[in-house]
């Protein structure tokens, strides 16, 4: 997978920040210099930025989770729509809905409703309906499809978030980091990179800069989907969750081999000896005593 270089990134105007006057002081640090009243993004700190969100979203999807993509602006719709659909990422293209992820169990009824609709839709079911309840179902479908087909297979919640514009979308942020999970994000001059986990800075408003910040983002997730032995679902279906219970029981094996060998030496047999009983249970000499009886609303003792 090839690494961009600072050539790549100059041709496609990830430095351009935006207007001095529209710039969050946190932001200072990512900041190389100002030309005619625009600040200019040090693009060798993009690069070493751009390589920690990879190191970070290979980890997610080697754990068997899912990512998240979420841009709403308009220009950048069907970009952000095709590299998750290309690497079997999930997104989230049009307006944000509060509680996507705070509310997850409401939103999975409203996917759960969805697929009903769709399902009576090809099976003819709804023939038997009026032609008005038809169009008020095929509306109602239509709707729920505009914003949730990005989603429609996130059966859990994801294990990471990749924003293209963090200010813009600030509310998926707050709730990623309200519930812990992992933000990566393009941060223009104007953001506030300190609510990302792993800042991008770059230019979040041209084209051919989020095209190729995403695209090498798209790569990593491909590559690491390819490595991972949960590959089948990163939404977490029977069998992600069952090769994830797998792996997590081969490592704890791991890491209990690791302690046996490491108690093999001086003392290890006491450690040993101290592990098993703390794993055995309590037993007690004195015989518990027999609950008491009900007979005709009076408790009897035995």
């Amino acid at each position: 997978m090839p690494q961009p270089q600072l050539q790549d990134l100059l041709e496609a105007g990830v430095h351009f920040g935006h207007q001095t006057r529209r710039w969050n002081p946190k932001m200072r640090r990512f900041i190389f210099a100002e030309r005619s009243g625009i600040y200019i993004i040090d693009l060798q700190k993009t690069l070493r930025q751009l390589e920690a969100a990879q190191d970070l979203l290979r980890g997610v999807v080697l754990r068997g989770e899912g990512v998240l993509f979420v841009c709403t602006k308009r220009q950048l719709k069907l970009i952000i729509q095709g590299e998750a659909q290309r690497c079997g990422s999930f997104y989230v293209t049009e307006r944000w809905l509060g509680g996507t992820l705070t509310n997850f169990q409401t939103i999975k009824r409203q996917i759960k409703r969805l697929k009903e609709l769709e399902q009576g839709a090809a099976d003819g079911e709804f023939g038997n309906y009026t032609k008005k309840e038809q169009l008020l179902f095929d509306r109602e479908r239509v709707k729920l499809d505009k914003y949730l087909s990005g989603i429609k297979n996130m059966n859990r919640l994801p294990g990471a978030l990749f924003v293209v514009d963090a200010k813009k979308e600030r509310i998926a942020v707050a709730e990623a980091n309200k519930l812990g999970i992992a933000v990566v994000a393009i941060v223009d001059t104007n953001a506030d990179p300190d609510l990302i986990t792993v800042p991008v800075p770059g230019n979040d408003d041209a084209i051919r800069a989020v095209s190729l910040i995403t695209g090498v983002i798209s790569d990593v997730i491909t590559e690491a989907r390819r490595q991972s032995p949960l590959r089948e679902a990163a939404g977490g279906g029977p069998q992600a969750e069952a090769g994830a219970a797998q792996a997590a029981a081969q490592a704890r094996g791991d890491r209990r081999a690791a302690q046996d060998r490491r108690d093999s030496g001086s003392g290890g047999i006491e450690r040993w000896g101290r592990r098993l009983a703390a794993r055995l249970p309590m037993r007690s000499h004195h015989r518990r005593p027999p609950a008491p009886r009900r007979e005709g609303g009076v408790f009897c003792e035995e």
